[in-house]
């Protein structure tokens, strides 16, 4: 029983101290607004034209899809920071000169991840209890029709959800930002996992298990009907079916047991987790930079030598040193805008550099619409990792105290930050503006200019805020599906998507990265007024 009261004290130790955070309070006000949404109309589940009638079992079904879609995509980003939190704050060692094992490390966090996760559904189950009485379409209330989907559908998913944020952390290169945008194409090839290997118990989500039991139902009942199922967002709410009177989801011995069975899936993926985990040991963790950085550490030993004039200079105590000159304060933006850019560019291996190179040269010779659509939507999803960064490296290097003492660190190193991420983005998609110059399409023009100062400045303002790099590349990986790749219209912020309101939607866009550029200086001196 001591293993078990360890993993129980070390998932309780590390839930309590989540709770303490405001992002904790936010992940709650999150999951509220789903339901307040769901309540207003704003996210529906639709069959078709039509919707069923706010039923008990409707309600529970709906904000249970709204579960586990939403929250097992936020989610994953919101809880992904459990294990990468002791490593930099060097926890991690002193757990590992404990007698913690690693399968109870593991188990303690995932334990962890998931009561945070549980307590967002606890909180969109009595937002669905809510939604019945509030919209009164019916008031009689069955709890088991109700609740049974969050029990049986969410609950699971996000114990799923959970164990794939710790199988994250402990391989080494999903840890970091790359695997943050591998979950989101992860999370999409899941949800349609059961329709693409056309193996409906391959369905972690319970997507299918929802489909199942109500198209049918509504092929029964609606005239006309098909097989439509589809969750939307800001859309109408359509129709409501009359005759359609859906009892909810029959909970068969076989689809239990298949549901709890996502649960003994999601411990599998912690004990595989403790296969990768280095247990904070930096012999097994930085093995390879070590071997990589070999040759710059001897560099910078050779550049930091004292000449042997300098050494007897320290010995006699004879050094002098040069006065600052008067105008030290001056800006020098320019020398800033190329050390930021070097930052931000530093790191990165030469077949990034061809893979960018080839795009922009591809978006040179390619056809305009080839160019403008799918290799400007390649490019500008290239350097994520770069924009990711953007007010976030003083958090994560510790950096603060340095920097912010720096004089006129909010006009000068903030500006430069965000020029640099300007800069990448534009020449990412170089190739793609001269097209549109020589073709004279000044529409065009312009929403790519309103894209090429809407994303560093997205960056920019959620990482400053934040101070971490997740938000960000959760996000605008969800934009950058949801808009350029998909080309929605309004959300495509490089304006192809868009058409004819192309020009329209770029002053949107430029207004919206006024307002990040604003928040990112309000936040940098919230910060230093914090020190």
């Amino acid at each position: 029983m001591k293993p078990l009261r360890v993993v129980y004290a070390l998932a309780l130790a590390d839930f309590c101290e989540r709770t303490r955070r405001y992002s904790f309070l936010v992940t709650l006000l999150f999951a509220a607004y789903l339901g307040y949404a769901a309540a207003r109309g704003q996210i529906t589940l639709r069959l078709g034209k039509y919707r069923g009638l706010y039923t008990s079992a409707w309600v529970g079904t709906m904000m249970s899809l709204i579960t586990t879609t939403f929250l097992s995509l936020v989610g994953f980003y919101i809880v992904k920071n459990a294990v990468d939190r002791d490593r930099q704050t060097e926890v991690g060692e002193i757990l590992a000169s404990t007698p913690l094992s690693r399968i109870a490390y593991l188990l303690g966090k995932f334990l962890s991840n998931f009561a945070v996760l549980a307590s967002m559904v606890g909180v969109l189950a009595l937002a669905a209890v809510a939604v019945q009485f509030l919209v009164a379409e019916d008031r009689a209330f069955h709890a088991w029709a109700l609740l049974s989907p969050f029990l049986l559908l969410a609950v699971p998913a996000m114990a799923f959800t959970a164990a794939l944020a710790v199988l994250f952390e402990t391989v080494r290169w999903l840890r970091g930002g790359f695997g943050n945008v591998v979950w989101f194409f992860l999370w999409s090839f899941i949800l349609s996992l059961p329709v693409a290997l056309s193996v409906p118990k391959c369905d972690p989500f319970g997507l299918w298990t929802m489909y199942q039991s109500i198209v049918p139902a509504a092929q029964a009942s609606i005239p006309g009907y098909k097989e439509s199922f589809s969750l939307t967002i800001g859309e109408s709410a359509g129709r409501v079916a009359s005759n359609f009177h859906w009892a909810g989801i029959d909970w068969t011995t076989k689809k239990v047991a298949w549901r709890v069975g996502w649960l003994v899936v999601a411990l599998v993926f912690v004990l595989l987790s403790a296969v990768f985990f280095d247990r904070f040991d930096p012999a097994r963790s930085r093995v390879r930079a070590d071997s990589k950085g070999k040759a710059e550490r001897r560099t910078l030993e050779a550049e930091t030598a004292l000449p042997a004039s300098s050494a007897g200079m320290f010995a006699a105590g004879s050094i002098h040193l040069t006065p600052l000159p008067r105008d030290v304060r001056s800006a020098r933006i320019a020398a800033i805008f190329v050390a930021e850019l070097r930052l931000a560019m530093k790191g990165y291996r030469w077949w990034w550099y061809a893979t960018a190179a080839g795009l922009v040269v591809a978006q040179l010779l390619s056809l305009l619409d080839v160019s403008r659509g799918p290799l400007l939507t390649a490019a500008w999803i290239w350097p994520i990792l770069m924009w990711s960064a953007m007010g976030t490296r003083e958090t994560r290097f510790g950096t603060q105290q340095l920097l912010f003492s720096s004089p006129d660190v909010v006009s000068r190193q903030l500006p430069a930050a965000w020029l640099a991420g300007v800069a990448i983005t534009a020449l990412c998609g170089a190739g793609t503006v001269v097209r549109l110059a020589i073709a004279g399409q000044g529409g065009a023009l312009l929403a790519w200019t309103a894209g090429a100062l809407f994303i560093p400045s997205l960056a920019l303002a959620l990482g400053v805020w934040t101070g971490t790099s997740r938000f960000f590349q959760g996000l605008y990986t969800a934009l950058w599906y949801i808009g350029p790749l998909n080309r929605a219209p309004g959300v495509d912020f490089t304006g192809l998507g868009s058409g004819a309101l192309a020009a329209r939607y770029a002053w949107f866009y430029l207004g919206i990265a006024a307002i990040l550029v604003a928040m990112s200086f309000a936040g940098r001196r919230r910060q230093l007024a914090r020190l």
